[in-house]
């Protein structure tokens, strides 16, 4: 009887991840193009980030124009597949900026591009005490709950950092986070951003070198600054190839571009995310012009253009 007992009022096992209520605290106009959202919420008291790259969920109000209301316990997929159209609510995904829950405050980066998209209204019309949810790792969970790809060896000791403004917050997030706990390592970062204006004083080590891109300043369009950079201005491991390397195509308009390093031991180590075409340029460069190794590599397409950025 006490073993039955015991079995029903134990405590399920946590999720992963889980819903959380939030609400829109402070607004904070970063730049031209990039804006801050400061989200509290005594939910965020059960939060956890793992990485400066963390991804999460963001549900927007529904076409009907009411607050997000998925159930915080069970399955929130089923529970918003079996909602009506009108009662769905947009979901997007983001990076953490910042988690500070003793202080009940997340911060999530919002790039802003105009009224094309529930996400990128929302963010354009946003006023402090509006409410929305977030799926986002939930404390409870004591193993790792994935969600983020800033994966370095330990042996790392050069690292290339390639994104566009999509990919700002992660690639600010991993300047601070290497200053913090590897100030030693050679660092080359590059960033496309559509503004000179855009260009931010983000924190990083003496050994980084932060290169800004702005599309305005170098008048080219979206990607062609990654693409110069990777091409002519980052320093790569001398590698020659000496043999055609098989790399098999990935049809960008069906999948995304996700991939991603292993736990392979070298010293040279890059992270690139931002527009999926722009990803895979930029992929077959690396590995089969220069000969990179694909362990050493993250290639990730956060966006495709022709659709929607938000």
């Amino acid at each position: 009887m006490t073993s039955l007992l015991s079995r029903l009022i134990r405590p399920s096992k946590a999720t992963a991840y889980r819903v959380f209520d939030i609400e829109l605290k402070t607004i904070e106009r970063l730049s031209t193009s990039m804006c801050r959202f400061v989200f509290t919420g005594s939910d965020v008291a059960h939060m956890k980030t793992l990485a400066p790259d963390q991804r999460v969920k963001l549900f927007f109000p529904t076409p009907a124009g009411a607050p997000p209301a998925l159930p915080k316990t069970g399955e929130w997929q089923h529970a918003r597949r079996d909602l009506a159209p009108q009662h769905t609510p947009p979901m997007r995904t983001y990076t953490i900026r910042a988690l500070r829950r003793e202080a009940l405050e997340v911060e999530v980066d919002f790039v802003l591009h105009g009224i094309n998209g529930p996400a990128s209204a929302w963010a354009t019309r946003a006023q402090v005490g509006d409410r929305l949810q977030m799926v986002a790792p939930n404390l409870a969970y004591s193993a790792d709950p994935g969600g983020y790809e800033w994966k370095p060896p330990r042996s790392a000791r050069r690292i290339l950092l390639v994104g566009d403004e999509t990919a700002l917050p992660a690639i600010a997030g991993i300047l601070e986070q290497l200053a913090d706990d590897a100030p030693e390592l050679a660092v080359e970062a590059f960033i496309e951003v559509p503004f000179e204006s855009d260009c931010l004083a983000l924190r990083h080590s003496p050994a980084t070198r932060l290169h800004w891109l702005p599309r305005d300043v170098l008048r080219c369009e979206h990607g062609q600054g990654m693409h110069h950079a990777v091409h002519e201005l980052a320093s790569l491991p001398g590698v020659q190839v000496t043999r055609p390397t098989e790399l098999e195509d990935i049809d960008i308009d069906q999948r995304i571009v996700w991939e991603l390093a292993s736990d392979a031991q070298g010293e040279f180590y890059a992270w690139v995310a931002g527009e999926s075409g722009t990803v895979m340029d930029i992929r077959r460069y690396l590995i089969k012009e220069r000969g990179l190794a694909r362990e050493s590599l993250t290639l990730m397409g956060y966006w495709r253009a022709g659709r929607t950025l938000d």
